[in-house]
């Protein structure tokens, strides 16, 4: 939100108090507490007139500090809140007539006592960014409303990333963004998914710890700041020191929760009934027959909205018209191997009879006078499960209970964006603040219901929506994308902006939702869906199965879901970093490589874990060019070398992409290329690629450790089992090791 005109002037209608300094200093509880009037204090005249800000510095863990911004104390605090869970710390304290200064490991925040008014953020003795004159502020707008302000310097060449899965630029410099729960697509400034926090590449982020609607000026309305503003009287926000981007990443999701680890079924395949189609048994066992007669592997079937009737969504009931038996259908799905998701979303219809049902028992969202909220925009008459009430959250879980107990194992937790603000919670919460925060609450329940039945190593969600926190419920996808190039590169832009904003794992539809994709397009989004996190084939008014667009569309999905089966003992280990660490899966180049320019803006190529590089093709011919960092990588298919540091143009055809290895990676390679659930150390081949002499590379896959070591022109690697059969390969050599061997070596050509 924008409160001047330019640099020097304030809006039409716009009143605005600064802190001008300090007036004094104390420490509470490890905290510092200073009073800030918003006018110099020359005279003891001055001490009669405000407003006069308070400002509370405090930290929840090493390396993050919180400064909390306060006018009035004077209301009755309103949830929600966010759920923070930081470790603890204990701080030093410090202030004589100069700075107050508090310190969290290693990370200050001080704050100047003479002088100008002036707040900095130093890590190492350097400063990180700082608000000065005029940055912090109490700002009314023409309309009255109270906001609470704060701008932080952009040091020169800092870029700024996050604030969730956003479809626009990849560098949130010269962006405005609210965050705001819109049900927008993907070709919007709207977003599904909004998280108040962001990253930079100099060494901090920011997370504002305000569940409502926040609104971030970065680097716009002053263009070397990033502002950002409530309509609050109080108002926290943290300041994360990395100092790179995955160590600010680990700190922050340790401070908003970590991502549990998906079942390892769930990254294989999806195939949707997508949207408006129709389906019935036949048809889906004739899509899974198809699938399996073409030797396409398959992990889950799911079916869409209208597995259940028309304009009764949600009664978690099965259209009996078209599913007479859906208990002998779900039994005759789990013996082909197959999970089920069904979709489901916290709407419930007028005709449904969960309406009646949950209006008396008091679990529908209710309008300021009493009666039910409803509107008729997605579903005629349609109410909202008020998931502020233990209650109903219990009676909504319940229904999910019955569909777990007839065979489906996962759900697809769709909507949640579209929350009204003239409402009454169930716990008084405050509307305005609840409208983001719905999802969380919507998600956590569905996610609890899954693991307390399947138990934590099943429990997997696909869900929409999201905001700070929800990276607790994997996995997210990315909405409604359109079956065009654009769309398949703004849906890349969202999953790398989602993940520097703590999320670990992220889909999408391959071959865009919106419209029927042409057959190139198709089997190009095939590679980089089969080269994402999860992969979902899905629609929404025709089938996505890959017969229906051409012959080579089977073959390059068969290519492409064999490869990543085979890469599970990779990816695997990558998600477990996800879960423990809070680094996404799918990283933007300038996670991995923060010290090198020419990543700072990529943003049609990223990073799959680690060591692999994907640079996604958008275009019919096959034509791409990527960037490729320092070293000599090599080509995962084609074992060709690649040095960089520079940009490369290739020209590939659909059975290929530029899947680059980074110098000096070890590759874990599974022996099994049908399903992504197996013993990922039996037979694995480990993959070498560019170790220097005297590098020592540690993999692990499973419980297996691995450890290569090149020694002069030798590959020496042991394994921590000496029972499991394993191989190394280089350079087109490979050692194969029977059961019982624990070491093995490798010839290489000399250097």
């Amino acid at each position: 939100m924008k409160f001047t005109d330019g640099y020097w002037l304030l809006r039409e209608g716009v009143t605005a108090a600064y802190p001008a300094e300090v007036l004094d200093v104390s420490e509470s509880d490890g905290a510092l507490e200073i009073h800030a009037p918003t006018r110099p204090v020359r005279s003891r005249g001055d001490l009669l007139k405000g407003p006069v800000l308070t400002l509370r510095a405090h930290t929840p863990m090493p390396d993050v500090i919180g400064l909390t911004l306060t006018h009035f104390t004077g209301g009755e605090p309103r949830g929600p809140e966010f759920e923070l869970t930081g470790s603890g710390a204990t701080p030093q304290v410090s202030y004589d007539d100069e700075h107050a200064t508090l310190t969290s490991g290693a990370l200050s925040v001080r704050v100047a006592r003479g002088g100008p008014w002036h707040v900095e953020f130093l890590a190492h003795g350097r400063t990180l960014t700082s608000s000065g004159h005029k940055s912090m502020g109490i700002m009314r707008d023409a309309t009255g409303a109270h906001h609470l302000r704060e701008q932080l310097v952009l040091q020169v060449g800092t870029s700024v990333y996050g604030l969730g899965e956003r479809f626009g630029p990849l560098v949130k410099n010269g962006q405005v963004v609210d965050v705001w729960q819109a049900d927008g697509g993907t070709c919007s400034e709207q977003a599904y998914k909004n998280v108040p926090f962001y990253l930079t590449d100099a060494g901090y982020g920011v997370f504002v710890d305000h569940p409502g609607k926040v609104s971030f000026e970065v680097a716009s309305e002053v263009v070397s700041r990033v502002q950002f503003s409530a309509e609050t009287q109080e108002l926290t926000y943290y300041v994360v020191h990395g100092p790179t981007p995955k160590d600010i990443l680990r700190k922050y999701t340790a401070l908003t929760g970590r991502p549990a680890l998906p079942p390892a079924w769930s990254f294989g395949l999806w195939l949707s009934t997508s949207f408006t189609t129709s389906y019935d048994e036949e048809t889906v066992t004739s899509f899974i027959e198809g699938m399996r007669k073409r030797e396409l592997p398959l992990s889950v079937f799911h079916y869409d909205c209208f597995w259940m009737r028309e304009f009764h969504w949600c009664d978690f009931r099965w259209d009996a018209r078209v599913f007479p038996d859906p208990e002998g259908m779900l039994a005759r799905l789990k013996a082909r191997g197959l999970r089920v998701s069904v979709w489901i979303n916290p709407y419930i219809a007028q005709r449904s009879p969960l309406f009646a049902e949950g209006k008396a028992l008091g679990h529908l969202l209710k309008r300021p006078d009493g009666g039910v909220w409803q509107w008729d925009l997605w579903q005629p008459g349609m109410a909202l499960v008020d998931f502020t009430s233990p209650a109903a959250r219990d009676w909504y879980a319940a229904k999910l209970e019955a569909l777990l107990d007839q065979g489906v194992d996962c759900f697809k937790t769709d909507f949640g964006e579209r929350v009204p603000v003239d409402v009454t919670w169930w716990d008084g919460s405050d509307p305005e603040r609840m409208h983001n925060y719905y999802t969380y609450l919507y998600n956590r329940t569905v996610f609890e219901v899954l693991r307390k039945h399947r138990g934590e190593a099943e429990a997997v969600l696909f869900a929409r929506s999201a905001t700070a926190g929800s990276q607790q419920f994997p996995v997210h996808w990315g909405g409604d994308c359109e079956a065009t190039y654009e769309s398949m590169a703004e849906s890349l832009r969202g999953g790398l902006s989602l993940g520097l904003s703590g999320f670990g794992f992220w889909s999408h539809d391959i071959g865009g939702f919106e419209g029927t994709p042409t057959p190139a397009l198709f089997k190009r989004w095939l590679a980089f869906g089969l080269l994402s996190s999860h992969s979902r084939l899905h629609g929404s008014s025709s089938y996505r199965v890959p017969w229906l667009f051409d012959e080579e569309s089977v073959e390059v999905a068969r290519h492409f879901i064999r490869l990543k089966l085979r890469l599970m003992p990779y990816l695997y280990e990558t998600a477990r970093a996800a879960h423990t660490e809070g680094v996404p899966m799918m990283r933007a180049m300038v996670l991995e490589f923060p010290d090198d320019p020419g990543c700072a803006h990529l943003e049609r190529q990223y990073m799959l874990g680690p060591d692999l590089l994907v640079a996604p093709v958008f275009s019919d011919e096959g034509d791409v060019t990527y960037y490729v960092p320092e070293g000599t990588w090599t080509h995962f298919l084609t074992g060709e070398p690649v040095t960089g540091p520079r940009w490369v143009r290739e020209r590939h055809p659909f059975l290929s992409v530029p899947l680059l290895v980074r110098p000096g990676a070890v590759i874990p390679v599974g022996a099994v290329d049908d399903r992504p659930d197996y013993d990922h150390a039996d037979g694995v081949t480990l993959r070498a690629h560019g170790l220097r002499p005297g590098d020592e590379t540690t993999v692990r896959v499973g419980d297996v450790t691995f450890t290569v070591v090149r020694e002069g022109d030798t590959l020496r690697a042991t394994c921590s089992d000496p029972a499991a059969p394993w191989a190394l390969a280089a350079a087109g050599h490979e050692a194969r090791a029977p059961a019982g061997t624990g070491s093995l070596t490798l010839g290489l050509e000399p250097s």
